[in-house]
């Protein structure tokens, strides 16, 4: 460490030039190495693709509204949207912001 110190800027900067070409270098053959692993195995049959296929989810609609601006909106699921713990540290109620549902047709 007390090397470095007693080293010019310079001489440090040359220094810092020559480990990244070294890295650089090194990494470029690493990836190389890789990319050959890969194609051996795609080769072999295996499928190397890491994309996950997700389960379809089914649309969430909104459960709560908020009353001061009616765009914004919230399911009920993940963390509480800020409109609505501002409201809820007012001492109002979550049943408040409820939507009504439409009712069921035919009544």
């Amino acid at each position: 460490m007390k090397a470095f110190e007693s080293m010019s800027v310079d001489e440090l900067w040359t220094l810092y030039e020559q480990v990244s070409s070294v890295l650089a270098e090194k990494i470029s053959t690493e990836k190389a190495k890789l990319e050959e692993r890969l194609r051996k195995l795609e080769a072999a049959g295996y499928t190397t693709s890491l994309d996950r296929v997700r389960r379809p989810h089914p649309k969430v609609l909104p459960k709560y509204r908020n009353p001061t601006n009616p765009a914004e909106t919230w399911s009920g699921r993940g963390k509480q949207p800020h409109w609505l713990q501002a409201q809820l540290k007012a001492n109002k109620k979550l049943e408040h912001f409820l939507i009504a549902s439409a009712p069921p047709e035919g009544q």
